[in-house]
């Protein structure tokens, strides 16, 4: 997934990250076709508009797809308020 090479190269969010999550270097390898970890690190990223906007940016993405994203993945479902 192109987000979790984005995150695995910011030197300074990467440890947030791994902290956040308990994820260990190992896991970035071993999960990272795993649509749960996957989903983990998107919901990571959009806790924060900042974050969304340059990882949108480096992808050469508008920031909106980061969401849709997201939403194609288990639990990613936005809620139906009606």
């Amino acid at each position: 997934m192109r987000v979790l090479a984005w995150l695995v190269g910011e030197e300074e969010l990467l440890p947030v990250f791994l902290g956040a999550t308990g994820a260990g270097l190992e896991d970035l390898r071993t999960q990272a076709a795993d649509p749960d970890f996957l989903a983990s690190v998107l919901d990571f990223v959009l806790m924060d508009d900042a974050w969304v906007v340059s990882c949108a940016a480096a992808l050469g993405l508008p920031p909106e797809d980061i969401m849709a994203m997201r939403q194609a993945l288990p639990g990613g479902a936005l809620p139906s308020w009606t």
